[in-house]
């Protein structure tokens, strides 16, 4: 019976603790541990899809014709992820945004410089010359994305970058817990044509090759909860034999008290 008992209890120990490498993230599955390998970037240009908010600056040696082409905003609101909700140009279920003076702008499918190209070419065409050096930047209003499941502070988050990593999402979002899959990530996407689901292995050092190692505005990023956590035996092997202890020593006192009666 002692034997019995004590198999289970290492059976299970082994079972319901977290291996050191389901917690490491990028690791060099395949190679040496001290390798060093370089790899390739896989991200793309970013197209711009419905509900995104763009920031079009336009500036030139008149200045004061080039306030027009604008939207009135204050220091403030330029800085506030709110102002540039208000004060960019949203993109409209048919793909286009709004920009006064020049009017309506199909940009659903273009990249920002293709959309820097084609606002340059429009106020050259119609309203400056040559001469006025008109400089035009466009900019996403803030990467957005959303993260939930086993993550320290799940929820909707803006990172002010051009690009940003799966990782560094992660990071801005408090890390995954020591209960949350590295291994199944998923990353909901939106397309025109729909959603579209892919997962990630964040502890193979491959997942950096992929395309989706990207995020892109509005992903929905979803980390699961590894199998330890639904058992409820604990994370590590402390809090595994203190539970199964605690079970024991439940179970030994209802067989002590039955035989008293």
């Amino acid at each position: 019976m002692k034997k019995i008992v004590f198999i289970a209890l290492l059976a299970t120990l082994f079972v319901s603790c977290i291996p050191n490498k389901d917690l490491i993230y990028l690791q060099n599955k395949g190679g040496k541990s001290n390798s060093i390998e370089v790899a390739q970037e896989a991200s793309k240009p970013y197209r711009v899809q419905t509900n995104d908010i763009i920031s079009i600056s336009i500036k030139s040696l008149d200045q004061k014709l080039v306030e027009m082409f604008s939207p009135s905003q204050t220091g403030a609101q330029e800085t506030s992820q709110e102002g540039l909700y208000f004060t960019g140009f949203t993109v409209n279920d048919h793909g286009n945004i709004r920009v006064p003076v020049l009017g309506e702008l199909n940009v659903l499918g273009y990249t920002l410089d293709e959309i820097r190209l084609k606002v340059e070419k429009q106020l050259l065409d119609d309203y400056f010359k040559a001469e006025a050096n008109i400089f035009v930047t466009v900019k996403l209003a803030g990467l957005r994305y959303t993260i939930n499941g086993e993550i320290g502070s799940p929820g909707t988050n803006v990172l002010f970058q051009d690009k940003v990593t799966i990782m560094e999402a992660i990071a801005n979002s408090g890390d995954i817990t020591i209960t949350g899959n590295r291994k199944d990530v998923q990353i909901i996407r939106k397309y025109p044509h729909g959603f579209e689901t892919y997962s990630l292995d964040l502890t193979d050092a491959k997942s950096m090759n992929s395309p989706y190692f990207y995020i892109q505005p509005n992903d929905y990023i979803v980390v699961k909860p590894l199998k330890q956590k639904s058992w409820g035996t604990g994370t590590t092997g402390v809090q595994t034999v203190a539970t199964i202890v605690s079970a024991l020593s439940l179970v030994t006192t209802a067989i002590l008290l039955s035989k008293n009666l």
